[in-house]
């Protein structure tokens, strides 16, 4: 990484919330607290078993993925299901989309970010943080099931996290769905390959998500493994 680049990003560190030494760590932690409160007590309210749907924000509402995404949140959300995201454009409104074209139950779970992010006008109950750690125990505690539709560092980074905590037996295993294999299949070879022969994972592990394309597969899938 370039020395310019680093002296630059030093520069910037009053701007991050949990770089900032100017800031008192134990009053932070009532905030930190607060948003954990203020979470718990609004998602254990919604009543029905939820899916969280993640995939980039920057997807346009005229791609296939974010057709197929507000496609399957308005089926799930039909079929008695809440729905869970970001909170923010691209994938997560696509998905917040199709809940509320069905009059289902749209959350969105948005993050305080210094660009890209904001939050979607289909969202009905919306939820604001500032803190990544205390909204990703929320997408953990109150989903039945994660999809994830193609994204970037965000979408691969709960992807991870909900496999590691299931690998780990930290949290009760619950379906996983990657939805497109040919955005997919490369990430599963290369785990394949360098994960499993190398023995840094077991084959097994494999077997904890699925990846399927058609929305009738999916919403059965769902359907067969999350019961209301």
């Amino acid at each position: 990484m370039p020395a310019r680049f680093l002296q630059q990003q030093f520069k910037r560190n009053n701007q991050y919330f949990l770089n900032n030494i100017d800031n008192d760590d134990t009053w932070r932690m009532f905030r930190i607290l607060a948003e954990f409160v203020e979470g718990f007590d609004t998602l254990s309210s919604i009543g029905c078993p939820a899916v969280s749907i993640f995939g980039s924000a920057r997807t346009p509402e005229e791609h296939e993925n974010y057709k197929i995404t507000r496609a399957i949140a308005a089926r799930l959300s039909e079929n008695g299901y809440g729905i869970i995201t970001g909170g923010g454009p691209g994938i997560m409104e696509a998905a917040n989309r199709g809940a509320s074209d069905v009059q289902g139950i749209s959350i969105g779970l948005n993050i305080d970010l210094p660009f890209e992010q904001h939050s979607n006008p289909y969202v009905n109950l919306p939820m604001d943080f500032r803190y990544f750690f205390v909204r990703k125990v929320m997408f953990i505690k109150y989903s039945m099931a994660f999809i994830c539709i193609p994204g970037g560092f965000g979408t691969l980074d709960e992807l991870f996290e909900s496999l590691t905590l299931i690998q780990t037996h930290k949290i009760k295993p619950f379906p996983i769905i990657l939805v497109g294999s040919s955005f997919w299949t490369g990430l599963v070879d290369w785990i394949k390959e360098q994960l499993v022969n190398t023995g840094t994972i077991d084959k097994a592990d494999l077997l904890l998500f699925e990846i399927l394309d058609d929305v009738d597969d999916i919403v059965a899938f769902i359907r067969r493994t999350v019961i209301l």
